[in-house]
């Protein structure tokens, strides 16, 4: 039992979870480990911009090149100049097409023979494929991606209708712009004025850009799923070996206050040596005590009855005669024993009392510094002040005059040193000697009561200390005592984090030594 003193029921500070505190582990579990592969999955849409990226690249690169070949085409002779076309056309891997003034085909590479830039038809392609194109819709949408326009071709003699062609006429610059093809691969135009001639313009499609962003997603996607299966298996695994306990655990709880706690065996879980493993010791702990709390309890209400029904039977008794005696000396013997069976009652009904409400005031109790060896002190001197019988002496003993100072709440320590002191008194023969002495080393304070009466038996030792149990000198009128002193002394004792046990004298035959160890406070 701690020295500690009032505190909250439940304290919860620290412990809430507001926005989960009704949803349990394992989906907490989960979510948690689902939210950063979600975080892993965002990689899906950085692809998105990884392709913005690329394929602003490629416009730049494309623009660059329009240039290159208007510049190579307005040097060579009209004779050589749909060679010149086809030449470029097949080195830089795009389609050319050139324009008058007027927006007339003039030359074309694909009418020259090259195809190298050739639009697929989705219908005709494998199911992968359609897979794929569906992949990048869904995740076009998700991202917010621009769509490009669709890609048509148009009349060879209206030129004008391509939008970098009449940018490219009208401001004599290299304009690019992005189209969508039918199997959603990009591709890319631009234009190129030609002085005194006319404007050519470039077509690429970039499949390579689709193909790479696809393979990047393939392998972030099968990264992705490994991760979740592993994932999903780890949080399972952390699942059964945390909530699966949890919740056996919280099962034998509610057995144990549904009142079935002799019949419920809380699992230990002595292999596991982490907080689910303490958690279950202590509730182990804490359920065994609870039981041998019970059977105190039990054993303590079975003790009570028996205790009061000895006087009650014998006030019973005295009553009953009174109404039958007639002579005045036997009716004033009945009252006699009628007072003394009240007396007896009112003893042990106060020191019943008090035992069954030490626990827990001292664990509402606030503890203070006390010297013993002040309190020691003072109870002798009351003591001889009211005199003591048959020649008893009284004598403390202490080693030094320093403080020994202990946390305690001092009239519970009082009824301790109190009670030795009237145990030995009422043990001790005619001109008996009382020793008490006081001794303290780096942490505990030792207190010794000896005297010079039998003694307590090697086997009765522990016995003593139980409550109602009543070993009295034979000198001692019968009912002069409740039995309870020395149960409540140990009660104190154990509730200020000492000991008290009783031994043999070490310097004489007969005698016993009760020896009362407390714990100094900090600093002493």
């Amino acid at each position: 039992m701690g020295p500690d003193i009032a505190s909250r029921t439940s304290d919860e500070r620290g412990l809430a979870l507001k926005l989960s505190n009704r949803i349990s582990l394992t989906p907490r579990i989960l979510a948690v480990n689902i939210f950063a592969l979600a975080l892993l999955a965002g990689g899906f849409f950085y692809l998105d911009s990884y392709r913005s990226r690329i394929v602003e690249s490629r416009m730049a690169q494309a623009s660059r090149e329009a240039r290159l070949i208007a510049q190579s085409l307005a040097s060579a002779t009209k004779e050589r100049r749909d060679l010149l076309v086809l030449s470029l056309a097949r080195d830089m891997g795009v389609r050319v097409r050139l324009y008058d003034q007027k927006g007339v085909m003039l030359s074309d590479s694909r009418d020259l023979g090259l195809r190298n830039v050739v639009l697929r038809d989705p219908d005709k392609d494998p199911w992968n494929q359609s897979i794929a194109r569906f992949l990048d819709a869904v995740i076009d949408t998700v991202a917010g991606a621009d769509r490009a326009p669709q890609y048509r071709e148009r009349d060879p003699h209206q030129g004008f209708d391509w939008p970098d062609v009449q940018t490219a006429a009208e401001t004599h610059g290299a304009p690019a712009t992005v189209w969508r093809a039918p199997d959603r691969t990009p591709i890319i135009t631009a234009a190129a004025p030609i002085t005194g001639l006319g404007v050519v313009m470039t077509t690429v499609n970039a499949r390579d850009i689709t193909q790479t962003v696809r393979i990047e997603r393939y392998r972030l996607g099968v990264v992705l799923l490994i991760v979740s299966l592993a994932s999903i298996f780890l949080s399972l695994f952390l699942a059964r070996t945390i909530v699966r306990p949890l919740r056996h655990l919280a099962r034998a709880a509610i057995r144990v206050r549904l009142g079935r706690a002799r019949e419920v065996v809380v699992p230990r879980l002595p292999s596991r040596s982490d907080e689910i493993g303490l958690l279950a010791r202590a509730l182990s702990d804490m359920t065994q005590a609870l039981r041998a709390r019970i059977d105190a309890t039990e054993a303590f209400a079975a003790d009570v009855t028996h205790e009061l029904k000895n006087p009650l039977a014998s006030l019973r008794s005295a009553v009953d005669s009174l109404a039958t005696v007639r002579k005045q000396e036997h009716r004033d013997q009945l009252l006699e024993i009628v007072r003394d069976d009240v007396l007896r009652l009112d003893r042990l009904i106060t020191d019943i009392s008090e035992a069954s409400r030490l626990d827990a005031q001292l664990s509402r109790a606030t503890f203070e510094p006390i010297d013993i060896g002040q309190m020691v002190q003072a109870l002798i001197d009351q003591r001889e002040a009211r005199g003591l019988p048959l020649g008893i002496r009284l004598v403390f003993d202490r080693t030094s005059d320093a403080p020994l100072v202990v946390l305690g709440e001092g009239a519970r320590l009082e009824r301790v040193f109190d009670n030795l002191i009237e145990n030995a008194i009422s043990f001790s023969p005619e001109g008996g000697l009382i020793a008490i002495s006081a001794t303290s080393d780096d942490r505990m304070l030792t207190v010794r009561v000896e005297d010079d009466g039998p003694g307590v038996p090697e086997e009765a030792r522990d016995a003593v200390f139980r409550r109602f149990h009543t070993v009295r000198p034979a000198s001692e009128a019968f009912g002069q005592h409740s039995g309870l002193g020395l149960a409540i002394a140990r009660t104190i004792v154990e509730g200020h984090q000492g000991s008290i046990v009783v031994e043999s004298r070490e310097d004489r035959v007969s005698g016993a030594r009760f020896v009362v160890r407390l714990p100094l406070a900090e600093g002493e």
